[in-house]
């Protein structure tokens, strides 16, 4: 049988029918997008999820995984050692200072975590309240923030970190008080970026015509900001939290390898330990340096690869070409 034989629905049968509204699990960021994604694109999304997952386990699971504590020198009174190869008592050898590589590296991705997890949330908090406030009244607020905002964007991102981690920490090393500070550091580098963002989406959603409708018929300021704006302009941040996710990892590490972070009794910080192996380097002790390196690496390359992916998906006319692709 053709499909011209088949017969055509009517009018009123279309209209009954009832749209297939999507589940929940499908209209999720994450798994929207890879259900969106198609060869390399959705290998590069899984591969960065892969990594990222495997980060978060690690860092949750660090009790458990890491035989050791962060600043433990010695196991039943028998010291590490300073600078000692791999061996059945440390896998990945000994620091400088006496500490356990593998125990390190496995505590530092609990302290990479929290601080990325601390970071972009005040940001975002902040980022979007400014965000809402500007883009929807305008006026004298709008051009203060916007110029405040500018102001911040013009200065390196780590100088800043670090000219913000020196006021607020006010030297400071224990463990909650160096998360919070070095957090809170990368949170001024990080609020412009979700204040533009949020702006930009207000701006447009503001003058929408559901948003008239609410105006005029007497909805309050408040509602219409969280139940209406806020809603329908929040449509990149899964993308934005992503990429900066990265971003606040390397500047912790820095701020670490620079001797503005965490100290090493504190907590472990994959920056500071890079910082105490670069003397090792040059002596052939090779262990000290080459972990902390490769789990920046990977957790970066990780959420980069999501974050890029995200990026890519988010765009219609990338996703038109894809199908485009696809159907040839």
């Amino acid at each position: 049988m053709s499909t011209s034989d088949l017969p055509t629905p009517s009018t009123s049968t279309l209209a009954l029918a009832a749209p297939v509204r999507p589940r929940l699990v499908d209209r999720l960021p994450v798994i929207s997008h890879l259900r969106q994604s198609v060869g390399l694109q959705r290998g590069m999304l899984v591969t960065g999820l892969v990594i990222t997952v495997g980060f978060i386990l690690i860092a949750a699971l660090a009790p458990v995984i890491a035989p050791y504590s962060w600043a433990q020198q010695s196991v039943d009174g028998v010291s590490f050692g300073t600078q000692q190869p791999p061996s059945a008592t440390n896998i990945l050898g000994t620091t400088v200072s006496g500490f356990d590589v593998f125990s390190r590296v496995i505590w530092g991705a609990q302290t990479a975590l929290l601080v990325i997890v601390a970071a972009i949330a005040c940001s975002i908090f902040i980022g979007i309240a400014l965000g809402l406030l500007s883009g929807y009244f305008g006026g004298w607020l709008d051009r203060v923030l916007v110029v405040i905002s500018d102001a911040i964007y013009a200065f390196p991102s780590l100088l800043l970190a670090i000219v913000m981690s020196i006021v607020i920490s006010r030297g400071q090393s224990t463990l909650l008080g160096g998360i919070l500070a070095t957090a809170l550091s990368i949170t001024v580098v990080f609020v412009p970026q979700y204040f533009r963002v949020i702006r930009s989406e207000v701006v447009q959603v503001r003058s929408a015509p559901f948003v008239e409708s609410a105006k005029v018929i007497g909805v309050p300021n408040r509602r219409i900001l969280l139940r209406h704006v806020l809603r329908n302009s929040t449509r990149s941040l899964p993308v934005v939290i992503t990429l900066n996710a990265s971003e606040a990892l390397l500047t912790l590490a820095g701020l670490g390898f620079l001797g503005f972070g965490i100290e090493a009794t504190a907590a472990a910080e994959w920056g500071y330990d890079l910082n105490r192996a670069v003397a090792d380097v040059t002596s052939g002790i090779w262990w000290t340096s080459t972990f902390p390196g490769l789990a920046i690496v990977l957790v970066v390359l990780g959420i980069t690869l999501v974050g890029e992916s995200l990026n890519d998906l988010s765009d219609p006319r990338l996703r038109t070409r894809r199908r485009a692709g696809g159907a040839s």
